[in-house]
């Protein structure tokens, strides 16, 4: 078996910093004399790497608002291409955040560095064109889900498929009445969650419409509870301004990092497009996705026709059809996403029939996670 000793990771924002934790943990396992150093959060942080810089400054997403932060980043990047350079790990590992770590990874594979990918970006999806530059920036890309390495096997790019480790991490049959009484909930009332993303920007373009749907849904049935699980304090903030400025009246318990619990507990859920609806898959909760882009990034996006698939939202990706109800931009509205939630409610069959699809994906997304990602690592730098 190949020796690591150095390992340079650089994780972009909270999924990223719990994906480079669990890989850290199995690469020490393997090899206990292993040093990591890169751009880590509190996870990577716990797993004894050195932070060169914080994962929340590479928190940027749309193709407009990067402008804003590009100044910034490439300096960062710079600085973090000549410490790395200068360490000399065996290998560098970019989680995640695509659009920075390709341009590093390309630059250090220049230098002579082994460079691994791990989350594939979504280029199966839209500006499939970025392929050529992955195959130049990147030794092996370790992908989480099962149609992507596919895609890159047409295009010659070595990729392995490695499965999602929240499939690993939550149960096949998650004990709903369990989730409940943890959160304090009746057991017999009907709960809806609200999760409206993680980022600053989902949640002012989300939030209004999520909480004029939850208005919606409990003038028509008065009993129905809602709870809101935020990413951190000030996603949490802007969550609750939103919802103190839609007025009085409406009922909802905001929580703080118990999205999982919240899943688990809830009857359906409205969630926006990302790791959130395949969590909700994972939870075998019912879901309605939504999700919108600042207004100058769609304009891009459907004016250069970078998007080429027929669904948006993970689930129904995984399922090749339309599995779960979408809704994008100008289609996202208070009374259309109402709607659909009532349907996921009240459709007894369908929701029979959403809980076997649901537990037959996570299964087949159940790859060993981060211990399948460390053996491939360990197999691409070679023996010592």
């Amino acid at each position: 078996m190949a020796t690591l000793t150095r390992v340079a990771i650089v994780a972009g924002e909270a999924s990223g910093d719990q994906l480079g934790a669990a890989l850290i943990a199995e690469l020490r396992a393997r090899c206990p004399q292993l040093e990591v150093q890169g751009v880590c959060g509190p996870a990577m942080a716990a797993q004894g790497c050195v932070a060169l810089a914080d994962a929340s400054e590479l928190a940027v997403m749309g193709l407009v608002e990067v402008l804003a932060h590009l100044p910034r980043l490439l300096r960062l990047r710079r600085r973090l291409r000549l410490a790395i350079i200068a360490w000399r790990p065996d290998v560098f590992v970019g989680i995640d955040a695509p659009e920075f770590n390709l341009g590093l990874a390309a630059r250090l594979h220049a230098a002579g560095m082994k460079t691994v990918q791990y989350v594939s970006p979504q280029v199966w999806a839209w500006r499939e064109r970025r392929v050529s530059g992955i195959a130049r920036a990147c030794d092996l890309v370790l992908c989480l889900l099962p149609f992507e390495t596919p895609f890159y096997a047409r295009h010659a790019v070595r990729a392995q498929f490695v499965g999602h480790p929240l499939a690993d991490q939550l149960p096949l049959n998650p004990d709903r009445g369990a989730a409940r009484r943890v959160l304090e909930l009746p057991a017999d009332a009907q709960v809806v969650a609200l999760l409206p993303g993680s980022r600053h920007g989902e949640v002012t373009r989300l939030a209004p419409d999520f909480i004029a749907a939850a208005r919606t849904l409990a003038a028509r049935r008065p009993d129905i509870q809602f709870v809101a699980p935020m990413a951190d304090a000030s996603v949490r903030a802007l969550f609750e301004r939103e919802l103190a400025a839609s007025g009085a009246g409406l009922q909802v318990r905001v929580l703080e990092r118990q999205a999982r619990l919240a899943l688990q507990a809830a009857d359906a859920a409205l969630v926006a497009s990302g790791t959130a609806s395949l969590e909700a898959l994972l939870c075998d909760c019912p879901m309605v996705v939504a999700y919108r882009l600042s207004a100058a990034t769609a304009f891009l996006v459907r004016t250069l026709r970078l998007v080429k698939l027929p669904y948006f939202s993970l689930p129904n990706l995984l399922a090749g059809e339309a599995l779960v109800p979408e809704f994008f931009q100008e289609a996202v509205s208070g009374e259309r996403l109402a709607a659909a939630l009532q349907a996921q409610l009240d459709d007894a069959p369908r929701r029979a029939m959403l809980s076997a699809r649901f537990r037959a994906i996570h299964a087949s997304l159940r790859q060993g996670g981060a211990a399948s990602a460390a053996a491939a690592v360990l197999q691409l730098i070679g023996p010592s």
